[in-house]
């Protein structure tokens, strides 16, 4: 039997999540003494210079003794997450009309500055144009 054939069969329930550029696999498979334990893999999609690409994987092995303590710590570290900053995701990664504070600040300030120097440029073409005479350079 192959390698492959025996992964096949060690594999038992499977689910995948797709999130962007990421794919997250979630395996059960069963040890040599049929117990099973999860792999939770990680594969990320690089493209190289040439248009071509590759994956890189990450793989977590959680074995059924570690599963209340994982469980609890990462609903622990989810839930904090939630609490502090919501369920809105704010990374420029997922939203692309994201704007990070500073560049809020930034262009509101420009908005600002561009309004301020339209209105002293107006007051100043206007101030100038009462300072000077209309000259008919027929005059001359």
């Amino acid at each position: 039997m192959s390698n492959y054939d025996m992964m096949e069969k060690e594999e038992i329930f499977s689910k995948v999540l797709r999130a962007g550029r990421r794919t997250y696999f979630f395996d059960v498979r069963a040890t040599k003494a049929e117990d099973y334990y999860l792999t939770i893999t990680e594969s990320k999609k690089f493209t190289n210079d040439d248009g071509s690409f590759h994956y890189k994987k990450h793989k977590i092995y959680l074995y059924k003794e570690d599963f209340n303590e994982f469980n609890s710590i990462l609903k622990e570290m989810t839930d904090f997450v939630i609490n502090e900053k919501g369920n809105e995701v704010i990374s420029e990664r997922h939203q692309k009309d994201f704007k990070k504070e500073y560049e809020t600040t930034t262009s509101n300030e420009s908005v600002k500055a561009t309004e301020a120097s339209a209105t002293t440029s107006e007051k100043s073409e206007t101030s100038a144009e009462s300072r000077f005479t209309d000259i008919d350079f027929d005059d001359i």
